[in-house]
Order: C-alpha cells, then sequence, then structure tokens
C-alpha cells in the first residue's frame, strides 16, 4: 500500500504501529488530510508493534477503541482481567483486587499485539481518507514556519517529497521526527531486561492477572482468552539471555521457582523474545511543526502495563484538537497539546518509575515498608478505587474520546 510521488497532506503520522495507526483512524471523519507512513507491511512478522506481545488495555482505552469503532472486532480476542493479585516473593504483602467489588465488568483487557494491530490496519484500509504509506520510510526531515518537508522513500524507490502542516512522531522511543525537531530525551537505564512468553499452565488463566515482585524484578502473568498467560519476568540482562535460550523444561522450572504455585504447574511456554528497559522522556512533546506521542514522547518500564494506555490517551487528545483547527500544525495548537497532556504524562511516568524504584530496593527497612503497603492496600477500598482509575489517566483533561463522545461536536 503506497501513494504514488510527491505530495502536501495536513497531517503526517510518522510510524504506524498501534499509537499512529489509532491517531490515523480517530481523524479518518475530520476534514484533515492524512497521511501515514509506515516502514513495514502491516501483518509482516517483521512489524515490531504487533509482535508476539500482549497488551494490557485499561478501561479508558477499551472506550477509545470503542468510540473509534474497533473494539467488537477486538473483543472476541481480548481476555477479561476480573481480578489481580500482587505479591512480594519471599514476604508477607500481598494484595486483591476484584472488579466486581467496584462494579466494573472487568479492570482491562488483554490483546495479542498482532491481533490489536490487524484490526487496526483493516480499519484504516476501509477509510479512503487515509493515505498510506507503507512499506516507506522517512529519510529525512526539514521544518520550516508554514511547513515540513519529509523526504519518504518507497520499498522501490523514491516517494518524492512530502509536505506537511503537522508531522506527528510516532515512530518509537529513538524517534528520527523527534531528532529533526531538536527535541531532547532523557534515557534512564533500568539495567533490566523483559523476557516475555507464553505459558500454559494446568489451570486456565480465568481472568486473573497476578503481578510478583521477586529480587530480580516485577513478574506479571497476564490471563490470555485462551486460557493461557502471556508472562512479562523482568530480568538481569545475562539472566534474561539465559532464559531465552534454554530448552522449554528448564525455563517452566525456573518460571516455577520464581513464582510458585498460584497460577498452577507451568506444562508449556511458547516463543521467547527479550527487551531491554529504560524510562525514556523526551523534554517536550511538540516542536515546530511537531508532536510527539507515545514511545517517541515516553517509553516507560512495563510494571504496571500502562505505556499503551498512556500513548492511546496522546493520540486521542492530539486528534481532538486537531480535528477542527484551521491550521493543525499552529504553534497555539500545539501549546495546548502540550499542556492537556503534562498531568496525565508526569503522573504516569513518576508513578511507573517510582513503583520500579520500590520493588527494586533490597534494604531491609524498605521492604518491611513496602510489605506492609500492600497488606493496607488490601484492606482500603478507598485506595483500590483509585487504582482502578489507573487506566483514566491522572489529571482532569480526559479527552472526548475517552468519555464516549465522538472527536467532532
Amino acid at each position: 500500500m503506497s501513494a504514488p510521488g510527491a505530495g502536501r497532506c495536513d497531517v503526517a503520522i510518522v510510524g504506524g504501529g498501534m499509537v499512529g495507526a489509532s491517531l490515523a483512524l480517530a481523524l479518518a471523519g475530520t476534514r484533515l488530510k492524512v497521511t501515514l507512513i509506515e516502514a513495514v507491511v502491516a501483518g509482516s512478522d517483521l512489524q515490531p508493534s504487533f509482535d508476539d506481545r500482549s497488551t494490557a488495555l485499561g478501561n479508558g482505552a477499551r472506550q477509545i477503541l470503542q468510540t473509534l469503532g474497533v473494539w467488537d472486532e477486538i473483543a472476541p480476542a481480548a481476555a477479561p482481567i476480573r481480578e489481580i493479585h500482587v505479591s512480594d516473593a519471599g514476604h508477607f504483602g500481598f494484595a486483591r483486587l476484584n472488579a466486581a467489588e467496584h462494579e466494573l465488568a472487568a479492570f482491562g483487557y488483554v490483546v495479542s499485539n498482532r491481533h490489536l494491530g490487524a484490526v487496526l490496519w483493516r480499519a484504516l484500509g476501509r477509510s479512503p481518507q487515509i493515505e498510506l504509506r507503507s512499506p516507506a520510510r522517512v529519510a529525512a526531515v526539514r521544518i520550516a514556519p508554514e511547513w515540513a518537508q519529509l523526504s519518504v522513500q518507497a520499498e522501490h524507490g523514491d516517494d518524492g517529497p512530502l509536505l506537511a502542516r503537522l508531522v506527528v512522531a510516532a515512530d518509537g522511543a529513538h524517534s528520527l521526527v523527534k531528532q529533526a525537531a531538536g527535541i531532547e530525551s532523557s534515557s534512564s537505564d533500568y539495567r533490566q531486561v523483559a523476557l516475555v512468553a507464553n505459558v500454559r499452565t494446568d489451570h486456565s488463566a480465568r481472568g486473573v492477572a497476578f503481578e510478583r515482585f521477586t529480587a530480580t524484578g516485577p513478574l506479571a502473568l497476564l490471563p490470555l482468552a485462551d486460557g493461557a498467560y502471556t508472562v512479562v519476568w523482568t530480568l538481569a540482562p545475562d539472566a534474561a539471555q539465559a532464559l531465552r535460550d534454554c530448552d522449554a523444561g528448564e525455563f517452566c522450572r525456573a518460571l516455577q521457582r520464581s513464582f510458585g504455585w498460584r497460577a498452577g504447574r507451568m506444562l508449556q511456554v511458547g516463543r521467547r523474545a527479550s527487551y531491554p528497559l529504560s524510562l525514556v522522556r523526551a523534554q517536550g512533546v511538540t516542536g515546530e511543526r511537531v508532536a510527539l506521542i507515545g514511545n517517541a514522547a515516553q517509553a516507560l518500564h512495563p510494571v504496571a502495563a500502562q505505556g499503551f494506555n498512556l500513548g492511546l490517551r496522546d493520540a486521542a487528545m492530539l486528534a481532538e484538537l486537531i480535528a477542527t483547527a484551521a491550521d493543525p500544525g499552529a504553534q497555539a495548537v500545539l501549546a495546548q497539546f502540550a499542556r492537556q497532556r503534562d498531568a496525565d504524562r508526569g503522573g504516569m511516568i513518576m508513578f511507573t518509575d517510582q513503583l520500579v524504584k520500590l520493588f527494586n530496593t533490597r534494604r531491609g527497612a524498605a521492604i518491611a515498608a513496602r510489605n506492609l503497603g500492600l497488606l493496607l492496600f488490601d484492606l482500603s477500598q478507598p485506595a483500590k478505587r483509585a487504582l482502578s482509575r489507573l487506566s483514566w489517566g491522572f489529571g482532569d483533561s480526559l479527552p472526548r474520546l475517552s468519555r464516549g463522545l465522538p472527536l467532532l461536536r
């Protein structure tokens, strides 16, 4: 799916992963001419955003996708999280959350990235207003006061320059667009690796998610629609490599030792992959004619499973602000976007980072304090209600899409 020749558009979205594709879909019903540029063909095994990992969608994200008209297609392959069990390995602290106690059908839903990506791209294919350039990549970006010029290279030649009034960076933590706009990023290496795999036990998952804090870092088991679990295991790099490369039986035994028996006996493991973990935070989310969303703006530790949820709110708010703007790349519009996203973005970054640091410390006093905190949390209904609302974000500025309202009034 590639578009011929040079041209002009109102909005060029660089990166067609889950966040970039969601933004394009949100803009499909507006008057804006949108071009989405993605280097890898949708459905390809090489597409890193649509790999074998799974994403936990909070209720806020589910509402956005429902308002965009794609949730009914996503839902059959989505596993509801009806219970969450949090524990500190080797210590007394634990907490349990039950969605029904908060009058919720579920705290969220676990969906494979591959399925979610396929649904989004099928929807984009039904939207003639969205120009899809894929496979194509942006080789260079030149920014001027009135337009940004992108040099776009298709798989079999040069697509030529594309002029856009707004360029949206949805191309990841090491975004080319972010660099071209001169937006600096800070990076904190957690010196950890996330080892990800799907496992099957002798007990069906049945909507229960586990978060266990171990000596190496958080270990999460999230339910899948077929009754299996997806595992996100935080480890030191050497340990992650050894467990990624060992045979299946050895992996299952190691996981059993680290996690315990709450999910049953570990029987099978699928393909394993590992990803280095760091906090990457752009110093700002806008530049001249440029806006950053998703991992281009902030790449989070997966401990709270909030990265995509936060990025989707980025996309929803940006879509809302530019949908009716005379000039979607105007400085005033971008300044409003930055203000609207500041509290949510800052709050979620701080929450995630502090959670990682709290449970990574091995000091005795800190361990005792956090375990007491878990026990008190388990007894506190107000605290549980606050956590159940996490997927709606921090701050008071909720996008229209996450409130079930159409983008255009």
